[in-house]
């Protein structure tokens, strides 16, 4: 893969350094609850800051009382609750997304990805550094009643960087309202939601279709063919969830950008091929709420 990035240097000059600790989180997708929920319950949204230090309360408090409760570790438990307890004492990540509009095909899943990291067990590192800015994706699915499958309910995202405070809570309404595959998210299907959060970082151009790695890049592909141009995006999950070798997802995402060519000719098309990294973290409803509760609670 080349490091220079000369079609891209503009849209991507954040997001194409390499920041192996810019990775979604809890709180992120939480957050993205929050924004939805409170627009359509017309109330007023916590801000992502509000969010991220009500989290870590939460956390330490379900801890304490689990601990106490069972003599169990909470922590031990629940991964995802260990990571916010364990970097309590350091600041809250904060990270970014942007302006120009993607979304993912309906074969898109959204299975959270592991985002542990190899210094989260080494006590003598300093803390990850704040998060402030990355490309990201946010993704809405319905979970089935029995929570053994999910449908895509929308997801867009974005390739350029802005605060993440308003990049998660723009993304999160846009891809839950105006995903024009779908009609919009109603307050009586929130119950059954699941987000995902994915940052994006990392971006390189191909030196040639296959210069990529399945289950590790994400890509994106455009084309022109005909006098017609063609683009298309898959997060760095969706290869290997749906078991693809690389010229069938190549393909897929050919047709998902729109080309309807004979599938023996794909490889006579010229493709331009940008392959980039993303952690994802999800949250399902019911978690949400639990948190959400704790915080009326307390008169928050």
């Amino acid at each position: 893969m080349t490091s220079a990035l000369p079609r891209y240097s503009l849209l991507f000059s954040d997001a194409a350094k390499p920041t192996r600790l810019t990775m979604a989180s809890v709180e992120h997708c939480l957050y993205c609850f929050e924004t939805l929920a409170a627009h359509l319950e017309d109330r007023k949204a916590m801000t992502l800051a509000e969010v991220q230090k009500s989290w870590a309360e939460y956390v330490r408090s379900a801890a304490a009382a689990d601990s106490t409760a069972s003599g169990s570790k909470f922590s031990k438990r629940l991964p995802a609750f260990r990571r916010v307890t364990e970097d309590s004492s350091s600041s809250s990540s904060a990270s970014s997304a942007s302006n120009s509009t993607l979304s993912l095909g309906p074969d898109t899943p959204a299975t959270p990805v592991s985002t542990e990291d190899e210094d989260a067990t080494n006590p003598s590192s300093p803390p990850p550094p704040l998060i402030t800015k990355s490309p990201l994706f946010v993704t809405w699915n319905k979970v089935s009643p029995g929570g053994d499958g999910h449908s895509l309910r929308g997801c867009i995202g974005t390739f350029e960087s802005q605060e993440l405070a308003e990049g998660l809570a723009s993304y999160a309404l846009i891809s839950a309202l105006q995903d024009t595959r779908f009609r919009p998210v109603t307050e009586r299907e929130l119950p059954s939601l699941e987000v995902a959060v994915t940052l994006l970082t990392d971006f390189e151009d191909c030196a040639d279709r296959f210069d990529w790695e399945l289950g590790t890049h994400g890509l994106r592909v455009s084309f022109s063919h005909h006098g017609r141009l063609y683009g298309a995006t898959y997060l760095p999950d969706v290869a290997a969830e749906q078991g693809w070798t690389k010229e069938e997802t190549l393909v897929s995402l050919m047709r998902k950008a729109g080309w309807v060519g004979r599938k023996d000719k794909w490889a006579e098309i010229d493709l331009d091929v940008v392959c980039y990294q993303g952690k994802k973290e999800s949250l399902g409803y019911a978690e949400f709420r639990r948190w959400r509760e704790w915080v009326e609670g307390k008169g928050n």
